[in-house]
């Protein structure tokens, strides 16, 4: 499985929120909720600099993004990616993802004082290594 599965792709179109574990210096997990784009072949987020999931990223970059939905066992579904970060540089492609968290997250310009991205955000992309999905169709 891919995330370029239909299915999959179908299921990521719906959601807003992903969850993101980063690993700790000691090895254990931190985990927290993140607004997200996904493509066929990447999940892309914006943190802020000097968070401590940067600060893991950028010592550790592996990664596990799970997103789920359902209310009880009969109708849980989602999907969990296994992979790596990597930070974007400033340049056409990070505008143009940046351009696209404002199609789909509108509060964002006012977050952000406007449309462009503050120089204290970083971009990165989430490159798979496994991904697993449960209850699509």
């Amino acid at each position: 499985m891919t995330l370029a599965d239909a299915s999959v792709q179908r299921f990521l179109a719906t959601k807003q929120i992903a969850l993101l574990a980063t690993v700790r210096a000691g090895g254990a997990p931190l985990a927290m909720p993140m607004w997200f784009l996904h493509d066929a072949a990447t999940l892309t987020m914006i943190s802020e600099e000097g968070t401590k999931k940067v600060h893991h990223l950028r010592r550790d970059p592996r990664v596990c993004v799970v997103v789920e939905s359902g209310e009880d066992a009969a109708h849980i579904r989602g999907v969990t990616v296994l992979g790596r970060a990597e930070f974007l540089t400033d340049g056409p492609g990070r505008r143009a993802l940046a351009e696209r968290f404002h199609e789909k997250y509108p509060s964002l310009a006012g977050l952000w004082g406007g449309r462009a991205m503050p120089s204290n955000r970083v971009m990165f992309r989430i490159v798979p290594e496994r991904v697993k999905s449960w209850g699509l169709a």
